[in-house]
């Protein structure tokens, strides 16, 4: 699959973890340790993106993501731009975690499925950059 824009995507190093916690549960201090985390709060749960290493046993926790990070910052009237990778990893069969912020997307895929999915983003075209934070 051959796209008509390519991205720069950066693959970021923290290995992630992505939480459950009840919806009033107060913001931990553990969950924004480090460079990257993401928390959303809904009436049914507050989900949290963070450092696999700061997670405290016990919380309901998929471990093993990684990040990979569009570059930006995206106009909002591009349309496409996550559809455009997930499409990719889709039929390359990697699963994703999407998160996305006012200037750009983030993808997190297992650990396990970095790889593929670098290999997967390649042969559409976009251009993959291993960087540390």
């Amino acid at each position: 699959m051959t796209n008509t824009w390519a991205l720069r995507v950066f693959v970021r190093r923290e290995v992630l973890a992505v939480c459950r916690l009840a919806p009033r549960t107060p913001i931990p201090e553990w969950a924004t340790n480090g460079r990257f985390f993401s928390l959303t709060r809904t009436p049914e749960e507050l989900s949290l993106v963070c450092l696999q290493a700061s997670v405290p046993e016990g919380v309901l926790a998929e471990r093993g993501w990684r990040c990979l990070q569009v570059a930006g910052p995206l106009d909002f009237s591009l349309t496409g731009v996550l559809a455009s990778l997930a499409s990719c990893l889709a039929e390359a069969k990697v699963s994703i975690f999407a998160i996305s912020t006012y200037d750009t997307d983030y993808l997190l895929v297992q650990a396990e499925d970095l790889e593929t999915a670098i290999r997967a983003l390649r042969a559409a075209g976009h251009e993959i950059v291993d960087e540390d934070w």
